[in-house]
């Protein structure tokens, strides 16, 4: 049996229709013009347009990729530079196979919006606000929140044109007059987004422990005889970075800028300054924070140990299938029933559904990887804020870029003019860059599609499956 078990999963595996993978197509329909919207950090950028400068890295970068075998284009592209540079974080990882679940080349996801998209300026307009927004407490983005500066953050992005036309392609959830408002900006189009808090109480909530006098309020999570403190480093407020050209460029080059790595005690220089500490996350900095250092699946590892710590019950037809739940007595005539003295372990308890949550991070990782260096190699935000910064030099040396970055600058005028304020304030030079949190800004791998928004769904998705999502879990207002 449990050969045809093997025998049966192999045929499905193997008789899995493949989707097919599109990508926008700007990396072949702008080629001409330096790639400008690919990911090419880490290669040699130009110091005056920011585009990836020396013929060939970018093509050998990606015949690397695809045939993956990253080596490929290490040795054929030696590094000149004797400066630390930073890795590419498993540029080939797409292109391995499974044994569990599909292979990562298996699933696709939608092309991302395209050069000249009304899609495209309204994502880059979701990026600066919420730049300018990083220091503002999340109790602000629900409706009543009271926060001017994000009612006129909102009032800019409806009247982007992708707005007006009513989100046709990713929609957004709306309020009821089809419009973004403090309730419902910045939250995505998933079922339910648009209900309570922004934040999680996953995010702040511990256990209780009686005898030692804890309430959930306090936010430890008991990770057995130890405790996982729900507070995060507070980062010093307008901490940002990348503001300045010269920053920008030597971020692009793949330059190690954040030579001290993460140190909790570091009040100012590179990386992320501190105040010395701790708190609830309570703004976007402090969820920055959070992802900058995190074990990646580590929010929904500790959402298990909150379910498990706080006794919710699983999903109902695991009792039967661990041997558990109620059963009759040896007198079936009796009708008696009492509970059965087994439960689930090792199959359908504690240790199964741990694993699982994090197993199926790698899962994920892999299949989003595909997407992201294989399949769509799209640039980071950050790297688009440096088109419309370079706008004029971009367009006059490349004529098939078509106006479109200026283009994009003209529609973004009024938060781009912000972003100017913003980093002549704090940096000295009035640039459109996109201000970051940390010196050494986006991750080495390409934006789309999102690396911790796949494992989120990946490891939201088991829980939800393991755990009865009927349970009433505790509420605290905080």
């Amino acid at each position: 049996m449990a050969q045809r078990v093997r025998d049966d999963a192999n045929d499905l595996a193997a008789g899995r229709i493949h989707p097919q993978h599109q990508a926008n197509g700007d990396e072949q329909r702008y080629e001409s013009a330096s790639y400008p919207m690919s990911f090419t950090k880490g290669l040699d950028h130009n110091t005056t347009t920011g585009l990836v400068e020396q013929s060939g890295d970018f093509e050998a970068f990606r015949s690397a990729i695809d045939n993956g075998f990253a080596e490929d284009f290490t040795r054929q592209v030696p590094v000149p530079h004797t400066e630390p540079r930073r890795k590419w974080e498993a540029p080939t990882a797409g292109t391995v196979y499974e044994l569990q679940g599909p292979d990562p080349q298996a699933v696709t996801i939608p092309p991302a919006p395209a050069l000249c998209s009304d899609e495209l300026t309204f994502e880059m307009a979701e990026v600066y606000e919420l730049a300018l927004l990083r220091d503002l407490p999340f109790n602000a983005f629900v409706a009543g929140g009271g926060s001017a500066a994000l009612a006129d953050s909102t009032a800019r992005l409806n009247s982007l044109a992708y707005a007006q036309d009513g989100f046709n392609r990713r929609p957004r959830t709306t309020n009821s007059s089809n419009q973004l408002d403090a309730q419902t900006v910045f939250r995505g189009s998933s079922p339910g987004v648009d209900q309570g808090p922004y934040l999680s109480q996953f995010m702040l909530i511990g256990n209780a422990s009686a005898s030692e006098g804890i309430t959930p309020e306090q936010g430890f999570i008991n990770f057995g005889a130890q405790r996982i403190d729900q507070r995060v480093l507070e980062a010093r407020q307008q901490d940002d970075y990348m503001m300045k050209w010269d920053d920008w460029h030597r971020v692009q080059q793949g330059y190690e800028v954040r030579a001290d790595r993460f140190d909790p005690c570091k009040s100012s220089g590179p990386g992320q300054a501190f105040t010395g500490q701790r708190r609830f996350i309570h703004t976007p900095r402090d969820l920055a924070t959070y992802v900058h250092v995190d074990a990646l699946y580590q929010a929904y590892l500790n959402a298990c140990l909150l379910l498990l710590g706080n006794g919710t019950a699983f999903d109902p037809g695991f009792d039967l299938l661990s041997g558990g739940g109620e059963g009759l007595l040896h007198d079936p005539a009796g009708g008696q029933k009492v509970p059965l003295n087994a439960g689930g372990f090792a199959l359908w308890g504690g240790p199964h559904v741990l694993s699982l949550v994090t197993e199926v991070a790698t899962r994920g990782l892999k299949a989003v990887r595909y997407q992201k260096f294989n399949n769509h190699l799209r640039p980071r935000p950050e790297a688009l804020a440096a088109r419309i910064e370079k706008a004029q030099e971009i367009e006059s040396r490349f004529p098939t870029i078509c106006g479109c970055f200026s283009e994009m600058a003209s529609d973004l005028q009024q938060v781009v003019d912000l972003i100017r304020n913003h980093n002549q304030s704090l940096a000295g030079e009035a640039t459109a860059l996109l201000p970051m949190a940390f010196a050494e800004g986006s991750p080495m791998h390409p934006a789309y599609g999102a690396g911790h928004a796949t494992v989120a769904g990946a490891c939201v998705t088991i829980l939800k499956a393991f755990f009865n999502t009927s349970a009433l879990f505790v509420k605290i207002n905080m």
